[in-house]
């Protein structure tokens, strides 16, 4: 008995490391409504009379999650750490800037490689902008710079919302990935500019509202982006999505996001050491410079593709996503490994 309770307690440790890595690697929830949406969409696509209410209802449902994002962030958020600009500077230039270049140098891979069907989703997925949950959430465990990752990621996104429609059409509406028509620019002012300017200009009103409530109104935003993914492949089946991509080219995606990850975590370290960053900034650059907002990018393509074969312009960035989460999440955590034992990773 006693021995068999020795070798519990020499299990328990292991074990608990153990689930804590399958913690941080597990598909949560909010990946599952969205493959949920996906297999929805695959089975029983909007047709007919119900795709104009399900066009409304995400047109409705964009502009609701624009205004949110526009009362949450107080521009004096993305401006209060201005004073370690190089920090923020770096940040953003792998946002939008090095990783637009790794796309439009992904181009030039040969059709084994990339299936030319989902390159205009992957050069999208460059351009959109960070994360700010999971990228303030990794560099807290790894023991980074959490201020300096929130007011970059927070800055990302605000700058993102008028970015990365530039380098959109800038990128790919002048190479012939995708056809752009000036309805396109009066909807992207009506449906993301204008809920997001009025969230700003209202948020002394509901600013308060927003953060009491900011626990059940995530679920509005999760809400919303599921839609825009039902409605997305339910317009793919419509025009025979699956037909247009193989899953050999689905499992090359696959490969391809983890080596974008991998490239991008690498690069982003070793610019970080040769400009001099000490280690709680190199971690925040790594973790805020390597992310793509899933949340933002998903509701900008709707808008900014309407009319396009959105499914496969958005499958890249849902690929890439997950992939982004479990290899930052290992990294996170063996970052963790090397703090001091007297010092806690800070709650993100």
């Amino acid at each position: 008995m006693r021995a068999q309770r020795t070798l519990r307690q020499l299990r328990a440790p292991r074990l608990t490391r153990v689930r804590g890595i399958l913690d941080k690697l597990r598909i949560d929830g909010f990946i599952l409504a969205i493959l949920a949406a996906v297999l929805v969409a695959a089975v029983l696509p909007a047709t007919g009379r119900a795709v104009p209410w399900a066009d409304g209802l995400v047109t409705v449902a964009i502009g609701i999650l624009f205004f949110l994002y526009g009362a949450r962030i107080h521009p004096r958020e993305a401006l209060a750490g201005l004073a370690h600009w190089r920090l923020h500077v770096t940040i953003l230039a792998f946002t939008f800037v090095l990783f637009p270049i790794l796309g439009e140098a992904l181009r030039f891979l040969p059709d084994s490689l990339l299936d030319t069907s989902l390159y205009a989703g992957v050069l999208y997925l460059c351009l959109v902008p960070s994360t700010v949950q999971s990228s303030i959430g990794f560099t807290s465990i790894a023991g980074g710079n959490v201020p300096g990752a929130i007011v970059s990621a927070s800055a990302s996104n605000l700058l993102g919302v008028f970015v990365t429609p530039l380098l959109v059409f800038a990128l790919m509406g002048t190479t012939g990935e995708i056809a752009f028509h000036g309805s396109a620019v009066v909807d992207l002012c009506l449906q993301l500019l204008l809920p997001f300017v009025l969230g700003q200009l209202l948020r002394p009103l509901v600013g308060g509202f927003v953060e009491k409530y900011a626990s059940s109104l995530k679920y509005v935003d999760r809400t919303s982006i599921v839609l825009v993914v039902y409605s997305a492949f339910s317009e793919g089946m419509r025009e025979g999505i699956w037909h247009m991509v193989s899953w050999v080219a689905v499992i090359e995606l696959v490969v391809l996001s983890v080596l974008m990850v991998a490239v991008m975590l690498w690069l982003t370290r070793v610019v970080a050491r040769r400009m001099g960053f000490g280690r709680g900034d190199s971690i925040a650059i790594q973790f805020c410079g390597t992310k793509k907002s899933l949340a933002t990018g998903l509701p900008m393509a709707a808008v900014l593709f309407a009319g396009q074969p959105v499914g496969l312009i958005v499958l890249p960035l849902m690929v890439f996503h997950q992939v982004q989460l479990m290899m930052c999440a290992w990294l996170a955590a063996r970052y963790a490994k090397e703090l001091p034992p007297h010092i806690e990773p800070q709650p993100g």
